[in-house]
């Protein structure tokens, strides 16, 4: 479970880091693959696979509220399975077209961002403390 006031973001800052990080690591040139990004938002484990590519098997067990960056060709889809492992039921696909990354943001931006933020909170509590 995600920590509350100072602490969360400072935790939100970390992931939405490590996100970025991991779009860099996974950016690929010259090929036809896609930078896609999935978020379990549900309070269950899912399953999520990706079985319409021939020759090709993606599958990942996603905790709630974890989140993942993949690589995947535009006309797959993602199914979504939740419950138990051995009884889950497939409660969704979504085409990977619809999950792709569109924008890439740079880290020291979302950093300079999170720090502005803080600073003005900063200040507006001291304002209403003096």
């Amino acid at each position: 479970m995600p920590p509350s006031g100072k602490a969360k973001s400072e935790y939100l800052l970390l992931k939405s880091v490590e996100i970025l990080e991991m779009s860099n690591q996974l950016s690929s040139q010259g090929n036809s693959l896609i930078l896609c990004y999935y978020a379990n938002v549900s309070h269950q484990i899912q399953v999520v696979r990706i079985g319409n590519i021939p020759n090709w098997y993606f599958e990942r067990v996603m905790f709630p509220g974890q989140r993942m960056m993949f690589e995947a060709w535009p006309e797959a889809v993602l199914e979504i399975h939740t419950g138990a492992v051995a009884s889950a039921i497939l409660s969704d696909k979504i085409p990977c077209y619809v999950l792709r990354v569109i924008e890439e943001i740079n880290a020291d931006e979302v950093r300079d961002e999170a720090e502005d933020e803080a600073q003005v909170r900063a200040v507006e509590q001291y304002a209403v403390c003096a």
